[in-house]
């Protein structure tokens, strides 16, 4: 890393590619840095993933390249996994506002108070002037003509009609909750039941009196075949992380089964579960994830999607032959999200404007290859490339923070994320509502008040 003086030595106009959490916050970073922002959002509103609609497409396991596509994957009883404390942006708390019925002050809200909290720093921050709604971008590549060498093509439409605009910049903040994985299951062609993945879940009801099988035991898992046992005649919930002979009633309920992944499915309506137990069952719910999806995004083949890892990019954000004029935010998962969007768009407003300096092409590619080895060699999938489990996340939140002269990220919030990631599995029904770092809430809310204390007019944000 190289730094020149502190201010900004370059504006550059730049689109900013979604509204949800990450393209927010990147508007904000990137116009505190003296660039002009534009921020392109296909829906109506601000939140992205956050944006909770009961509407559903057509096509249960979204399989279909031509169907209407629904962008939020938010099931009605969603609740945040992280708690609100550490979940926050670093300089806007996300506290519980005084309890006044309109919002919700839980530890790990809904997500209807998360939504408000995304629309709240919007309103503090003036973001949504920047923000054009109802616009999808259809294409965004590097521009071709000598006039604009090195500057990027976005196309969009709008019900105002087409767009084709030349920007300095592209920094992509699509999400990656849209575009559903499956599950491969053998004999699944031929099984006579029915299939949907939890990106068209909503709330169990149409599963009442059913024998339901879930596929995963990550978050949504955990969430919605605890959800669906409210009305189903049994759920049974095969996990790849358990031992093959795994076959037990999960504590609290009297109708719902841990199993390991699934062998085989039958024309006859059975599932074979690779510990030998058959399950005759109505519904294969897939909880198994989502892809990184770009279908706008035309880079020559510079960027690619295999197996889930979008490569090659430097430090999850810049492809080296095309940065900085591109980036991507957001793209980590099993993290505390906010505050990494955060630090990885003010890192990529200060490379932008010439505060802070990339190394060479090579010097990107060659550490790039070597992170893709290290994984290699350590038998991580690629499908995990993107993933920062155990410390990696702080370490890598710190260096983005090293890179910007911002304050790395507050022990306090370490502490109480992996208190909290443990309590996921080892009380998944009850960790939500009963916690045990009430010193870490203390460290947190007196930040917090250091912080208010600047800002007398947000101090209504914090509880009383």
């Amino acid at each position: 890393m190289a730094h020149s003086n502190r201010d900004p030595t370059t504006s550059r106009h730049v689109a900013v590619i979604g509204a949800g959490a990450a393209g927010l916050v990147t508007a904000r970073e990137l116009r505190r840095e003296g660039h002009s922002v534009v921020v392109l959002e296909r829906g109506s509103q601000i939140g992205g993933v956050w944006t909770y609609t009961s509407q559903v497409e057509p096509d249960p396991l979204s399989l279909d390249p031509t169907r209407p596509v629904v962008h939020s994957s938010v099931y009605k009883s969603l609740r945040t996994n992280i708690p609100r404390e550490c979940m926050g942006f670093t300089d806007f708390p996300f506290a519980a506002r005084p309890h006044d019925g309109s919002r919700d002050p839980r530890r790990h809200p809904g997500h209807s108070e998360v939504l408000a909290y995304l629309r709240d720093f919007a309103k503090e921050f003036d973001v949504e002037e920047m923000i054009r709604f109802e616009t999808e971008v259809v294409r965004a590549e590097p521009a071709a003509d000598e006039e604009n060498r090195g500057k990027w093509r976005v196309e969009s439409r709008s019900s105002d009609g087409a767009a084709d605009e030349i920007y300095d910049a592209v920094v992509v903040c699509n999400g990656h909750y849209t575009e559903p994985r499956h599950a491969h299951i053998a004999g699944i062609h031929s099984w006579p039941g029915k299939q949907i993945h939890s990106h068209n879940y909503r709330v169990p009801d149409p599963f009442k009196d059913q024998i339901v099988i879930v596929i995963g035991s990550s978050a949504s898992g955990v969430d919605i075949s605890r959800d669906i046992a409210k009305v189903a005649k049994e759920v049974h919930v095969s996990s790849k992380s358990t031992s093959p002979d795994t076959y037990e009633m999960l504590p609290g309920y009297d109708n719902l089964w841990l199993h390991p992944v699934i062998e085989t499915a039958r024309k006859d309506g059975s599932v074979v579960f690779q510990n030998g137990k058959t399950v005759y069952a109505d519904t294969i719910m897939h909880c198994t994830g989502y892809k990184y999806y770009f279908p706008f995004l035309d880079t020559k083949g510079e960027v690619t999607v295999d197996d889930n890892r979008v490569e090659p990019l430097y430090k999850h954000v810049f492809p080296p032959a095309l940065a900085p004029g591109l980036s991507f935010i957001g793209l980590p998962w099993q993290i505390t999200p906010f505050p990494m969007f955060e630090l990885q768009s003010k890192w990529v407003a200060a490379v932008l404007s010439g505060r802070v300096s990339l190394p060479s092409q090579g010097e990107m590619m060659e550490d790039t290859k070597a992170f893709y080895n290290k994984l290699e060699a350590s038998g991580i999938p690629k499908r995990y490339t993107h993933l920062m489990p155990d410390d990696s996340q702080f370490e890598y939140d710190n260096w983005l923070a090293d890179q910007c002269d911002y304050p790395r990220i507050e022990k306090w919030r370490e502490e109480m994320f992996y208190i909290g990631f443990k309590r996921i599995y080892a009380q998944s029904a009850t960790y939500r509502d009963n916690w045990d770092d009430d010193h870490l809430i203390v460290e947190a809310y007196d930040d917090f008040v250091k912080f208010m204390s600047s800002y007398p007019e947000l101090l209504p944000l914090l509880k009383t």
